[in-house]
């Protein structure tokens, strides 16, 4: 008796990204196909925004504008309904601009006469200085110059999409956003009763508009088994309005979830109201349970051999192979331990059956290196599986998508490369590694070069000194862009207690090697460590001042410091100084906890003046100034930096 044979389908669910297909379902969807499975994908993240952002989307969008009291309308929706007519006229031409289908529309948006401007346009004040304005008054002149129209276009209808995002959360769904939709249902809240409420509550616009987006979608593919998945925590509510969808139009189809916010979040899962939407959750690297799942679906083998498995042992309306079930509302984690699929295996990623042509070349951001995660239609692809340093005491060095390091063969590489830019047409790559190894990018750069495959490629390091300037040209020749790595806190204490591995010194060598080569170089930056003072974080913003004007960094981005339960900050806080505040009882999502840092430094306040300053940085603006001007607004005296104003140009002229 033959096993009959299964459709298998990956969504995407909102929110992820709109320039690019988020590379989950591409990855699982090429491995699938590899070992002879009938699998195919979709992206509802982009489906829902383009019926959104359409003459009918905010024709409803209008109407529930209107249903609202006066009173509680904002200025973002005064100005939507003052303007309704320009906004419904221009939206089909504006996001035909951004998909790249009317590329001379850009002249009439760039002058600032075709579309309608609603509050977020304020933001383009930040430019309007004396020293800027000299080019006829206009402030985005100096970004843009007089052969720049397709870019201040495409910015100027950035900033009217986000104008209508606004209204959108204002008026339709105040949990709506282009990034974060959602977030607060999933991220580390400890119950499901929050999301469980808003499942239960009725459909906003957006939920109807998914509903009937999920419709067509199982119309089309006709699937046995779908798989939602689940990136970050802006993600889950709409893929559990997804799966709730689902399962009201065709019980028999099985759901797994999975994903990075899975993998990261609900590892101690044990609520079992899940277990209504969705039939499993499997955790980390997907190849190996997904192929335990199917076997077990198709009664090849039993539950106990399921692998990294969360089930609930209850009678399901779906009764399951073998009619399993007991303990009703329990929820228990099966892990049959088997080999992972080595990376050198795992196939080569598949967009087949996504829209390239219909992802939106965003530019909310100015700055040309930080414009790359939201301009163009970039392949993701993975270098290695894993960080081959996974010490940073900040990391979640303790779970599989950074502790397990595999490699692939750079000819393993190249020929996934060539067979991505052979089906999408597109060569422009960017390598989603937590951290490449420079081993493994200078054999990939050889075989790029000898097979003469140009391709333009961007990806995520550690600023170590094995990038030497010779390194950085060969990447720059085999077609690297782009560079983007964590300098966390710029401070040499803070550096070895975090476990970084380098200095603030070498780490300038290293992103002035790659500047030199003309690579840009994005910076992650950190504040809010444990233990870090006020004195540490002026001469930190001194040291990056420095990178700035030096020109080893051209962007950069601050972020607020998160102990996580899987950290080794959150494994052994006494070790850092801190006492971790006690967590209520979980059965749902955990990662994030607090923590009482002795120091009492206020550094929200201070990360007011950090964003503030970066900002102006990755512009160009103010790196002649006082680093203390940037917290004017914090009462009391700020330290002067202890770091001398020409550090790092001392470094650099030193001998590495």
């Amino acid at each position: 008796m033959t096993t009959p044979s299964m459709r298998v389908l990956s969504l995407i669910p909102p929110m992820t990204q709109l320039n690019t297909p988020y590379p989950s379902t591409a990855y699982i969807t090429g491995f699938l196909r590899s070992r002879g499975v009938d699998a195919v994908q979709a992206d509802l993240a982009l489906a829902l925004v383009l019926k959104l952002f359409s003459p009918a989307g905010l024709e409803a969008v209008r109407s529930h504008a209107l249903a609202q009291a006066e009173a509680d309308r904002t200025a973002s929706v005064h100005a939507f309904l003052d303007q309704f007519a320009r906004y419904r006229a221009t939206i089909g031409l504006v996001i035909a601009f951004l998909q790249g289908r009317d590329s001379t529309l850009a002249h009439r948006i760039a002058a600032r006469e075709l579309l309608p401007e609603g509050p977020r346009f304020a933001a383009l004040e930040v430019y309007v200085d004396a020293a800027l304005s000299e080019e006829g008054g206009d402030p985005l002149a100096w970004a843009f110059g007089a052969l720049g129209v397709q870019d201040k276009a495409r910015h100027i209808a950035t900033l009217y999409l986000n104008d209508l995002a606004d209204v959108l959360r204002d008026a339709v769904d105040e949990r709506f956003a282009f990034v974060r939709y959602a977030e607060s249902l999933a991220s580390s809240q400890p119950t499901f009763e929050p999301m469980a409420a808003a499942l239960a509550a009725p459909f906003t616009l957006v939920d109807e508009i998914l509903h009937t987006l999920t419709l067509a979608t199982l119309s089309q593919h006709k699937p046995d088994l779908v798989l939602l998945s689940v990136p970050f925590p802006g993600a889950l509510y709409a893929a559990l309005r997804i799966a709730q969808t689902i399962k009201a139009q065709n019980p028999h189809i099985t759901i797994a979830l999975g994903g990075g916010f899975v993998n990261t979040e609900l590892r101690e899962l044990a609520e079992p109201r899940l277990f209504d939407l969705v039939d499993f959750v499997t955790l980390d690297s997907g190849e190996r349970p997904l192929l335990a799942l199917m076997e077990y679906l198709q009664r090849k083998r039993s539950k106990q051999r399921l692998v990294r498995t969360f089930v609930r042992e209850s009678p399901h309306p779906n009764p399951l192979p073998e009619g399993e079930g007991a303990d009703a509302g329990t929820v228990r984690y099966i892990n049959f331990v088997e080999p992972e699929v080595p990376f050198e295996e795992v196939g080569t990623p598949t967009w087949d059956g996504l829209p390239l042509d219909r992802y939106l070349s965003l530019l909310d951001m100015l700055n040309p290196m930080h414009r790359l995660w939201s301009d163009g239609r970039w392949n993701k692809l993975t270098v290695a599986h894993g960080c081959y340093w996974k010490k940073c005491s900040f990391c979640d060095v303790s779970l599989d998508y950074i502790s397990r390091y595999e490699t692939a063969s750079a000819a393993t590489l190249a020929d996934r490369i060539e067979t991505i830019v052979s089906e999408t047409g597109q060569t422009g790559f960017h390598f989603v590694d937590e951290a490449a190894p420079p081993k493994a990018l200078k054999a990939l750069a050889d075989e790029l070069i000898s097979r003469q495959l140009p391709i333009s490629w961007w990806g995520n390091i550690r600023f170590e000194k094995t990038f030497t300037p010779e390194l950085c040209q060969l990447l720059a020749d085999s077609g690297c862009i782009a560079m983007s790595g964590g300098l966390e806190v710029a401070s040499d204490r803070l550096l070895t207690l975090m476990k970084k591995g380098v200095t603030v010194e070498q780490v300038a060598r290293v992103t002035k090697g790659f500047s030199d080569a003309g690579i840009l170089v994005h910076a992650y930056l950190m504040y809010g460590f444990p233990t870090q003072t006020v004195q540490d974080t002026v001469d930190a913003l001194e040291y990056v001042r420095q990178l700035f004007e030096n020109g080893c960094i051209q962007s950069g981005f601050f972020h607020r410091f998160s102990c996580t339960v899987h950290s080794p900050v959150g494994l052994d806080p006494a070790a850092y100084g801190i006492e971790l505040i006690p967590l209520p009882p979980v059965t749902f999502a955990k990662n994030d906890i607090g923590f009482i840092d002795p120091s009492g430094v206020d550094h929200d306040a201070l990360g007011v003046g950090l964003r503030k300053a970066i900002y102006n940085y990755m512009h160009g603006i103010g790196l002649d100034e006082d680093v203390r001007a940037w917290f004017s607004h914090l009462p009391g005296k700020v330290p002067k930096p202890t770091v001398g104003r020409n550090r790092i140009a001392k470094a650099l002229a030193q001998p590495a």
